[in-house]
């Protein structure tokens, strides 16, 4: 039976590798936003979090198209970003770290009047952490910039640390492809970082309030359910569409929190085909603890 006092249901909406919908179909992604902002009341969203890969050239074109789509969202619903490979300048065909353009359009600035934007690393908005709030139930997003280098998980541990009452959500662009976590990237991209294992061999399982870890980067979707050092469940979850039609049909991963039965619904759902996928990949429930567990009265 429900707690009494548990608290209310509410949404995170998962916004996954948008980059062919800002280079082709700017419609799209514009549909998205908007079905957001028409449902932030219905489905009580209370945080949307982009998975990266915002534009696929890293052009101002594309990230017009982005800044846009992403103006329906502002002062109605809280939203972090983060930067993935195709956010950041090719330079003779070799990736860079340059995220201007990026920056110009989703700048720290743009945020830093918001309640629930904590702050960013450095100069840019390549890194930066987000509140939300339900209840008693307290959350942050933490979002890392593509191939985190080893700096920047030393200063998410630190944050981490500073805030050890809240529930973390990782977001980064590269961290697992279906059925593992990723051990190449940086490598593959020419870059210095870390790959997905081992940001979780440096970072995720070393801290007991990081519950889930979000990305996107690969074509497919994957669940993974793995143990930090402490012995509870980290939920890893791998969201990407953007191999089919359309650039990925406008598909959305809306996770569903229901405190009071300890649960959380995942659903997919695309505002331009306006129907779910209700296969169970896509369509699923997942275990999360939110009420305080009973303990035996001796």
């Amino acid at each position: 039976m429900a707690e009494e006092n548990a608290a209310e249901s509410f949404s995170v909406v998962l916004l996954p590798d948008t980059q062919l919908y800002s280079e082709k179909f700017p419609e799209i992604y514009q549909a998205q936003t908007e079905w957001i902002k028409a449902n932030v009341e219905k489905r009580n969203i209370k945080f949307v979090i982009h998975l990266g890969d915002i534009v696929q050239n890293a052009t101002i074109r594309e990230f017009i198209v982005a800044d846009k789509a992403h103006a329906v969202l502002d002062d109605v619903v809280p939203y972090s970003m983060v930067p993935g490979n195709h956010d950041m300048k090719t330079v003779n065909k070799r990736l860079t770290r340059d995220t201007t353009n990026y920056n110009k359009y989703f700048p720290p600035s743009r945020y830093k009047h918001q309640s629930w934007y904590g702050g960013n690393k450095g100069e840019t908005n390549d890194n930066n952490y987000c509140f939300f709030e339900v209840g008693d139930l307290k959350f942050m997003v933490v979002s890392l910039e593509f191939a985190p280098t080893d700096e920047t998980i030393d200063w998410a541990r630190n944050i981490i640390s500073q805030h050890k009452n809240r529930r973390v959500i990782v977001a980064t662009h590269c961290y697992m492809r279906p059925t593992m976590r990723d051990t190449s990237s940086p490598r593959r991209y020419g870059i210095e970082g870390n790959s997905g294992e081992e940001l979780f061999q440096k970072l995720i399982r070393k801290h007991d309030n990081i519950d889930m870890v979000m990305c996107g980067h690969v074509l497919g979707v994957g669940l993974l359910k793995s143990k930090n050092d402490f012995g509870n469940e980290v939920i890893e979850m791998l969201t990407d569409y953007q191999g089919l039609p359309n650039g990925g049909n406008g598909w959305l991963r809306i996770l569903k929190f229901v405190p009071g039965e300890n649960r959380i619904d995942v659903e997919t759902y695309s505002p331009l085909l306006k129907k779910i996928n209700s296969s169970e990949k896509h369509t699923y429930q997942l275990d999360y603890q939110m009420q305080p567990q009973k303990t035996d009265v001796k």
